[in-house]
């Protein structure tokens, strides 16, 4: 049998990992500013996290959501303590995109509606609603499309109050855009959208998939708004590699026994590996190291030539050159051994990296880009 070919490959084999650094089947090392589309957060192989999943392996791997497991209730206090959301409650999945599904399932059993209101430029998944509310024609087969899927331009406010009315289920927005090129909505734009949710009875989700975990240089990226969102939904980041998602929900949002279900979702390794990840980040103060080296690194590109426009917060930046980037990443990963990431903007390169990051790490990074920018501009 062979594998089913859908994604496009590097010719790179990695075999280890360590903090920042990937190393391959030939004995290189890599600088990795991508994280596996920004999933590695405490950094490759962190001991503490190592240990977490071996000690927890060691006594037991796996039982259904049919018996106690004491473990979820333990992610649940530390994350609602380091997030700021105390008061919510935490439902365990698998990934973002399931996420986003049982967000989207429970609107809609809130409030009984079934219009939902995304942005242009939005990912939100690939599965059936979550690729529904995803502004990529090309992923979205003909069994996805759904009337009740309705496309606002980001960030447009006159457009907002045009579309979210008495009809509308949801209003589901990332805390910054990943995939759509690190695009980050602005403050007046959240705020309206929770005040239009309240007028109309719309809840509001708030996507933190790619966004969330202390990337931002706040726990959550839409904190810097100062709104609440209904429903908050996560992964990536939360389990550093280990399989694992959910949905914060407001405490106005009751639950009903069967309403929602997973198998594999808060299993006991992926709730160590979440546990592991939520220390970490709390004892190492990750999330303002994400302030403080995102500022670091965009100030220093901002100003090179060759870069349009920076974008993003934390250690979530969007670089967007005057040109497209296919060959600078290109050139960064074969000539300097440098992960970075791409965006649907064909200009826009995404730099992930894991939160732990170093300031003479990204110094590696900077050195290597002026002079890959130098030798694009030159020709």
């Amino acid at each position: 049998m062979k594998l089913f070919d859908v994604y496009p490959l590097f010719d790179i084999e990695p075999v280890s990992a360590k903090g920042s650094y990937i190393v391959d089947k030939k004995g290189d090392t890599y600088l990795d500013l991508y994280g596996g589309h920004a999933v590695i957060s405490v950094g490759h192989s962190h001991p503490y996290y190592v240990e977490m999943l071996t000690n927890q392996l060691n006594k037991i791997g796996f039982y259904s959501n049919s018996v106690k497991i004491p473990l979820q209730e333990e992610l649940a206090e530390k994350l609602g303590r380091q997030s700021g959301y105390p008061d919510y409650e935490l439902f365990l999945c698998n990934s973002g995109a399931e996420a986003n599904e049982n967000a989207i399932k429970l609107a809609s059993f809130h409030n009984g509606r079934k219009q939902i209101v995304a942005f242009s430029g939005s990912f939100h998944g690939r599965t059936s609603a979550a690729v529904a509310a995803t502004d990529d024609p090309s992923i979205n087969a003909p069994v996805n499309h759904s009337p009740n899927f309705v496309f606002a331009p980001f960030n447009d406010e006159q457009a907002a109050k045009e579309l979210i009315t008495n009809n509308t289920c949801a209003v589901i927005i990332e805390g910054m855009q990943g995939v759509g090129g690190v695009q980050v909505p602005t403050v007046s734009f959240l705020r309206l959208l929770r005040e239009l949710c309240d007028k109309t009875g719309a809840l509001l989700i708030l996507d933190e998939v790619q966004s969330g975990y202390g990337r931002s240089g706040k726990f959550f990226a839409h904190q810097y708004s100062g709104i609440k969102p209904d429903l908050i939904t996560i992964a990536k980041g939360m389990g550093n590699g280990f399989p694992v998602g959910g949905v914060l929900i407001q405490p106005n949002i009751k639950a009903r026994h069967s309403m929602l279900g997973t198998t594999f979702g808060g299993n006991y390794l992926a709730c160590a590996a979440g546990i592991a990840v939520l220390d970490i980040i709390e004892n190492e103060n990750l999330v303002q190291n994400a302030a403080e080296t995102g500022k670091y690194l965009m100030d220093k590109v901002s100003s090179l030539e060759g870069v349009k426009e920076v974008r993003g917060q934390g250690l979530m930046v969007g670089i967007e050159l005057e040109y497209p980037c296919a060959e600078t990443r290109k050139q960064l990963l074969f000539n300097h051994k440098i992960f970075t990431g791409s965006s649907s903007n064909k200009n826009t390169l995404r730099i992930l990296s894991p939160l732990n990051i170093k300031t003479s790490e990204l110094d590696v990074f900077i050195e290597a880009f002026v002079y890959t920018l130098e030798k694009s501009l030159a020709k």
